[in-house]
């Protein structure tokens, strides 16, 4: 459940802070007649997120075992190589995000009411289709038959939500920086997790071989419907009798992807600093004296 929390929460708040870069921006330039369609683009950005993960399950259950195992383990590693490019992706342009959507907004503005629209969809379409995709094989990698996995994805985004309003009110600062390198390296950990089992399905599927030949089995000691073995199946996607490729994928993926993740490039001494998004009310900085 916390995994899925994690998701919800890391992936809802990238798309909170892009509305509310939006929103307040609009609002401090005095164009509030363009908030509509801002709120337009946006809502059909989430239906189509909610359409595409329902698509996914609904349209997976009419699917035979072998090709529903090929289709989720397909769409797992797809996954995590769009959350892998995700977190990178943030970690180095975090610091620009808030001019380039002032960039694209003023465009837009210029354009008129579709271009407004298509912009606040843009923005926050991609946020979506990414986390549908992901709490999906997330979802389908440690679902153990409740309703849990898909609460704390609900929980995660509830947050992320409650947090970007209290952003546009200025009521909290965080160092975005640390929170999008933390969150981000714990997603890199979960995404390893997820690689693993969509190898694990593939092999299911007999589309790749070696589902028999086990790395080992602990299945004694931590047992799958124990509360230990079933918190860490849901935070890490943990597996008491991995296949000898599924550990070798896992190893091959964690251990790089981690490293030239934390690697103090583009976020040191400040250098790389994310501000928060301007709240109404805030102050503006002071020009340098001459």
């Amino acid at each position: 459940m916390f995994s899925n929390y994690l998701i919800g929460l890391r992936e809802g708040l990238e798309a909170s802070l892009v509305v509310c870069i939006l929103i307040a921006y609009l609002v401090k330039t005095d164009r509030r007649d363009a908030l509509k369609p801002i709120w337009i683009g946006i809502g059909v950005a989430v239906a189509l997120a909610l359409g595409f993960g329902s698509a996914l399950e609904f349209g997976s259950q009419e699917l035979t075992f072998e090709a529903q195992e090929a289709l989720g383990g397909t769409l797992s590693i797809l996954a995590v190589g769009l959350v892998t490019w995700m977190v990178f992706w943030m970690r180095r342009t975090a610091r620009h995000l808030k001019s380039e959507l002032h960039g694209k907004l003023d465009a837009a503005l210029q354009m008129g009411t579709g271009a407004l629209v298509a912009t606040a969809f843009l923005a926050v379409g991609r946020e979506g289709l990414e986390t549908a995709l992901f709490v999906w094989a997330s979802v389908h990698a440690a679902s153990d038959g409740t309703p849990r996995p898909l609460v704390g994805v609900g929980l995660g985004i509830a947050t992320a939500v409650f947090l970007g309003w209290l952003f546009y009110r200025g009521a909290v600062r965080i160092n975005l920086a640390k929170f999008f390198t933390w969150t981000g390296g714990m997603l890199v950990v979960v995404a390893a997790g997820v690689l693993a089992y969509g190898v694990h399905d593939l092999q299911e599927a007999d589309l790749v071989p070696g589902l028999t030949n086990k790395a080992f089995d602990i299945s004694g000691t931590i047992p799958p419907d124990s509360w230990y073995g079933t918190l860490l199946k849901g935070v890490l996607n943990f597996q008491p009798d991995p296949t000898v490729l599924q550990v070798t994928v896992w190893l091959l993926y964690l251990i790089p992807t981690l490293a030239l993740f934390l690697a103090p490039v583009g976020f040191a001494s400040g250098k790389g600093k994310v501000k928060e998004p301007d709240e109404p009310g805030s102050r503006p900085s002071k020009a340098p004296q001459s």
